[in-house]
């Protein structure tokens, strides 16, 4: 029986990695064990990182972080030879065939070519040039095994992208209509320089597409006649208005029709896995169905960390018939249950339940009073009023040292008021259930941030007068007493790991219009650098004597350079908000060539692809959790997936003793340690409670049931078409196994 590969299979249906890349003999085995552990992956990521770091000390350099050229080209050269090492790990586990035929793979390697001439070159000049190819080096980054949430936006991003560039392309022709029309409007005007050109005029309305440059782009006209409002007016309309409303609306349905294809794919894929692992690990003597030792031996190499208990508890969690073996129907919900965490059910109610009469009723009184809605509002009211004290107290401040050197007595009456709250829930619910709520924990934290604050005051220590500032997070509390507000931020808290997974999509783009920035414009702009420009005050740096005080009139424009990596990103996150955008583009302009303007616009349209997307993301979230709501009414609390099992005490000890007769004593500590609570309290079972969090693909399962069994119908008589020469073979593959790891399968128990 070889556990190792059945477990190989789940991974590749957990990770939706392609089946045809799962290894065909030992040698591609050992290759892919190798590549597929978390040593590996940090190494990958490592060597990604130092490789975009390196943008800080090649020139244009951040000053205090420059480094040699010999210095930073020996660093690259030794980070792609690493990427050289781990492309060739994967072509021996891949083989040659499929390596060339993996696109991504394909890719990096074709970028690892280039970086590498290009290093080379750099090291025996001893002088950079323009390397634009080092945008590029992203790719590395993107293909780590960690950012595996980056490639699936950036894969959602390609996909949105057809209807996206339609509705691009109409807003584009309207644009260029408003253009030319503009010009044989607005051009007679010479004392307007916004549609003296065709080329001045379509930019000009790409810039108010943005409303960065309204109204000003409208009042020469409209200071000559009145009625040219109308075009202006007409043109946001069409363009603003309906255009860029239209465009969300196409990639909303656009992305919720990806999410849910994507959904689709991922369940069968996960469905086949299974079934490739279900064929292993039955047996000819057992045809029906999988047995305890085989599903423990394949859990030692899929969660090599889980202990003999959880590996019985999720053995019984699968097997719904309650019979020896797990069949395949019970097998489809593998990785719904593998994923619980597994803790005995207390016997007791509350903590206190032991103690003496009197200490029992003192505590049951606490307990009974931290969990009454009289309570609750109480500190509701505490809170709220805590607010309008700070916001009143914040207004009266005129500005100077806010800190006082004597401590406000209000500070210290509503933080001893939190102090007793935190006291009485802490005593009332016991440290372990209390520490258990989310809200539970923030208010701790907050409560605590409060005291350091307290102690910063009263002791004098300037540098912390920051956690003083930290006050107001109480007010968020508040938030628990509205519904819909509770869905917002129970919506805000499951989509943050996805969030930051599109904040890394949205620097890796900003990471490669960075150096192509830099290696344009990098110099480019400098105080007094614009005077030809319309936007020269902006960049404006003079000073002049009005009396006895010299006056200097700075125009702070010249900061938002490409003189290195960390202004770049400054001025792209100000290019993302567009709010005065065009002056940038238009000093840069001013200094190179009108060419310039294109990368500027580019840069637009990319951001504002990726910000749609985001956009639809939260909207698809926050519509898909109300709908899920709506349908399940009656669970108003969200507690996660909760499972409970019951072992009784001859279970316990018949698996006891089948790791005895395995030679695998040291597994049994814990097994025996459920026998002996067992006979402390008296019972012949426990009850054992398996919790893990809700996900979003919890939450397609059930929003999609219906939908799911005619997926599953439409995958069974696609597999049944299938020819016998299209299936996989896992006993085929098995053979080609190294005969020392099959016999370590074998004596697994």
């Amino acid at each position: 029986m070889n556990y190792q590969e059945a477990a190989i299979y789940l991974q590749e249906g957990e990770n939706n990695d392609k089946f045809f890349t799962h290894p065909k003999n030992a040698k591609a085995l050992a290759a892919y064990l190798f590549a597929h552990n978390h040593l590996f992956y940090l190494m990958e990521l490592s060597t990604a990182l130092l490789l975009l770091l390196l943008s800080l000390c090649e020139a244009p350099a951040v000053p205090m972080l420059r480094l040699g050229i010999f210095v930073h080209a020996t660093l690259e050269l030794f980070a792609l030879i690493v990427v050289v090492f781990e492309l060739s790990m994967k072509m021996r586990w891949l083989g040659f065939q499929t390596f060339i035929r993996h696109k991504r793979t394909m890719v990096k390697t074709c970028v690892l070519f280039v970086q590498f001439i290009e290093a080379i070159v750099v090291l025996v000049r001893q002088t950079s040039h323009v390397r634009i190819t080092r945008a590029l080096r992203c790719i590395f980054l993107v293909d780590c095994r960690y950012c595996g949430a980056v490639r699936r936006n950036l894969r959602q991003i390609f996909q949105s992208l057809p209807p996206f560039i339609d509705i691009l392309l109409l807003l584009l022709f309207f644009m260029v209509i408003f253009a030319i029309l503009g010009f044989y409007l607005f051009s007679p005007n010479h004392s307007d320089p916004y549609f003296n050109t065709l080329e001045n005029s379509l930019v000009n309305l790409f810039v108010l597409l943005t409303t960065s440059n309204f109204p000003d782009v409208m009042m020469p006209s409209y200071a000559r006649n009145p009625w040219s409002c109308v075009f202006f007016i007409v043109y946001l309309s069409i363009e603003l208005y309906f255009i860029m409303n239209l465009l969300l609306a196409v990639v909303f349905d656009t992305f919720n029709d990806i999410e849910k294809r994507k959904f689709k794919s991922l369940l069968l894929h996960k469905r086949t896995a299974i079934q490739h692992a279900y064929r292993l690990l039955i047996t000819k003597q057992r045809p029906s169905g999988i047995s305890f030792k085989h599903f423990e031996g394949l859990l030692r190499f899929y969660k090599p960390r889980m202990c003999a208990r959880e590996r019985y508890l999720t053995f019984k969690a699968l097997n719904q018939s309650n019979t020896p073996l797990v069949s395949l129907k019970d097998f489809y919900n593998f990785y719904e249950v593998v994923g619980l965490k597994w803790k005995a059910k207390r016997n007791r109610e509350h903590w206190f339940d032991d103690l003496p009469r009197t200490a029992f009723l003192i505590f049951k009184g606490i307990n009974i009073l931290v969990n009454s809605r009289v309570f609750q509002y109480t500190m509701y009211t505490v809170v709220a009023v805590n607010g309008i004290w700070i916001l009143v107290e914040t207004f009266m401040l005129q500005g100077g040292n806010f800190f006082s050197r004597n401590v406000p007595w209000s500070y210290i009456v509503f933080l001893t008021i939190y102090g007793v709250e935190l006291l009485l829930k802490t005593t009332g619910l016991g440290p372990v259930e209390y520490l258990s709520s989310g809200w539970n924990l923030f208010d701790f934290s907050v409560t605590l941030f409060a005291f350091l604050g307290l102690m910063a005051l009263a002791f004098n220590m300037e540098p912390f007068y920051f956690i003083v500032v930290l006050r107001p997070l109480q007010l968020l509390r508040l938030f628990k007493l509205k519904k819909r507000y509770r869905n917002v931020l129970d919506t805000m808290f499951e989509l943050f790991p996805r969030m930051a997974s599109l904040g890394l999509t949205l620097l890796i783009f900003y990471y490669c219009f960075a150096i192509v920035g830099m290696e344009f414009f990098a110099g480019v702009v400098y105080p007094n650098c614009c005077n030809t420009s319309t936007v020269a005050d902006s960049y404006r740096w003079v000073n002049h004597t009005v009396g006895n005080k010299t006056i200097v009139e700075e125009g702070y424009y010249y900061l938002n350079n490409f003189d290195n990596i960390l202004n770049s990103f400054v001025t792209l996150f100000e290019l993302t908000v567009v709010n005065d955008w065009y002056i940038i583009m238009e000093g840069v302009t001013s200094q190179t060539t009108h060419w310039s303007r294109l990368y500027f616009m580019i840069f637009y349209i990319v951001t504002m692809v990726v910000m749609t997307i985001i956009v639809a993301f939260i909207l698809d979230a926050f519509v898909f959790r109300m709908n899920y709501t709506r349908k399940n009414q009656d669970s108003e609390e969200d507690n996660g997936i909760v499972l409970e099992k019951e072992i009784t005490k001859q279970e316990v000890i018949g698996i006891i003793e089948l790791y005895k007769r395995s030679s695998v004593p040291t597994e049994t500590a814990q097994l025996q340690k459920i026998v002996l609570q067992m006979d402390k309290y008296g019972q012949m079972s426990t009850l054992f409670l398996g919790r893990r969090s809700r996900t979003k693909s919890d939450l397609s399962m059930k929003m999609y049931e219906e939908e799911i069994q005619e997926w599953y119908e439409e995958h069974s008589r696609k597999e049944e078409t299938q020819t016998p020469s299209q299936e996989p073979a896992p006993a085929a593959n098995s053979s080609l196994k190294p005969r020392s790891l099959r016999q370590r399968s074998q004596t697994v128990i």
